[in-house]
């Protein structure tokens, strides 16, 4: 008999232990202040084709702009932010586990990251950014009426605008050298115009395209002996490799035209185009409408329109460039630093 009760006893003792460690995880899995769990937090995915000033400006404008519509990271949503390094072998994976972790909502920027993430899903709200031509990137077919469960901003440039600033800086140039990822559709779209800027001015394009960062040295340095300018649009390759490509050109005194304020601001010489900033804090806004309950597919894609001249005073001292008077009156001066 005394044996049996000895047996109990432990028995018992047991399930008290039990009983306390239990109560312990219960009271962890809360947060402090009796804030929301974790789990009831909405989930969101950032995927990033690859990481430069331009695409960085972005996520940190479109995570500001959630802390201020109340979305919070931490606190009122959970992030899950990954850099696909450029690989697109990576972009598909990144998607891949956010379609099977079912977050409440994707943010692709870049074009080859928007159609990473509609490639897994149909079904969970996709919100891009820095996508040229959605259209033509086979994202959405209508812009003011996406449907569907994607919608976004673009960062849709102007090639013939970039160019008369280009004339109008450098007025002698006949030959413009085109620096573009070839596997980048947004860019072979911006390129084509090019090419018929080219031919309604009577101005040559000469083409040096890239598959890759490993080839940008020598594609910069082929243009630098056949040209009179440059000319790049915002391409993912090209804006991660700008200060290669920047010291390569500026040594050679060849200048540099670029489709973005952070590739002025790298070592470009100049551009007309918009401000990343801006159409950060405008995707970070459609994000928190989604998170809201919000039809992606009801929101008009947007462009922006506020384009602004940027130029790099330090480059154009560099390779023996002045700035009409006219440029000076309305550019922004960037790489002052």
């Amino acid at each position: 008999m005394k044996k049996k009760m000895k047996l109990k006893k432990s028995t018992v003792g047991l399930l008290i232990v039990m009983l306390i460690f239990i109560s312990l995880l219960t009271g962890c899995g809360n947060n402090e202040g009796g804030s929301a769990n974790v789990s009831d937090m909405p989930t969101v995915g950032i995927v990033q084709i690859v990481e430069h000033p331009s695409l960085d400006t972005i996520r940190e404008s479109i995570l500001t702009q959630l802390a201020e519509e109340g979305f919070v990271d931490g606190e009122t949503m959970v992030v899950d932010y990954q850099n696909a390094q450029n690989e697109q072998a990576n972009l598909k994976t990144i998607c891949q586990k956010f379609a099977s972790n079912n977050y409440d909502l994707i943010i692709a920027i870049s074009t080859p990251a928007a159609q990473a993430a509609l490639g897994e899903t149909t079904e969970i709200p996709i919100i891009f950014s820095a996508v040229t031509d959605p259209v033509l990137a086979e994202l959405v077919t209508n812009l003011d009426s996406p449907g569907g469960n994607i919608t976004g901003t673009s960062d849709a440039v102007s090639a013939e605008m970039i160019m008369d600033l280009a004339r109008e800086i450098t007025p002698n140039i006949k030959t413009i050298g085109a620096l573009y990822n070839s596997s980048e559709i947004n860019s072979v779209s911006v390129i084509e115009d090019l090419k018929e800027y080219a031919k309604a001015n009577g101005l040559e394009v000469v083409e040096a395209p890239v598959m890759n960062s490993s080839e940008v040295k020598q594609s910069a340095t082929f243009l630098a002996g056949k040209t009179d300018a440059v000319f790049a649009p915002i391409d993912n390759t090209v804006a991660s490799t700008m200060p290669i490509i920047s010291q390569t050109l500026n040594d050679a005194g060849i200048p540099f035209y670029v489709g973005a304020d952070s590739m002025v601001n790298d070592g470009g010489l100049a551009t007309y185009g918009i401000n990343y900033t801006i159409l950060g804090k405008e995707t970070g806004k459609m994000a928190a409408q989604v998170l809201n309950g919000t039809d992606p597919g009801t929101i008009p894609v947007m462009t922006i329109k506020d384009v602004k001249i940027y130029i790099n005073e330090k480059t154009a001292d560099k390779i023996g460039v002045t700035f009409p008077q006219a440029v000076l009156d309305n550019a922004i001066v960037l790489g002052e630093e």
